[in-house]
């Protein structure tokens, strides 16, 4: 592996702010997601993170510092893949997930995709791409 001037490998974490983290973990496991990590820190802070079962990028849905509350909602730019984008919106659906109503199609070379949004309101998007 090969690495930058400046000693960067690659990207492990993706912060979103994240008041209510048990509702959050509950929601990120109904669309497949596994926690691996949750520990305290600080006083009264814990972190938390969850990862798509085959990834080593996760989620760190950590509390916001002190001075930004409320949170607002925001377009995280995280963007996951499927191999079956049909499949893949019908399960989130199922699983009570705010979703878009139909998958954005808007022809080669841009994937098939739909956005969704967490229990905060932060936006991520789903992409199909294909093995």
């Amino acid at each position: 592996m090969s690495t930058t001037a400046t000693g960067i490998r690659g990207i492990s974490l993706v912060c979103v702010p994240t008041v209510e983290q048990d509702k959050a973990i509950a929601f990120y496991e109904s669309i497949g997601f596994e926690k691996r990590t949750d520990t305290e820190f600080g006083d009264k802070y814990r972190w938390v993170e969850v990862y798509a079962p085959e990834g080593t990028t996760g989620i760190a849905l950590a509390p916001p510092p002190p001075d930004q509350f409320p949170i607002q909602p925001m377009q995280t730019g995280i963007t996951l893949t499927t191999d079956d984008i049909e499949a893949t919106h019908a399960a989130f659906r199922a699983a009570g997930a705010d979703v878009d109503e139909q998958i954005a199609r808007m022809g080669d070379p841009v994937p098939p995709m739909f956005w969704f949004r967490d229990p905060t309101g932060h936006t991520l998007m789903v992409v199909e791409q294909q093995k």
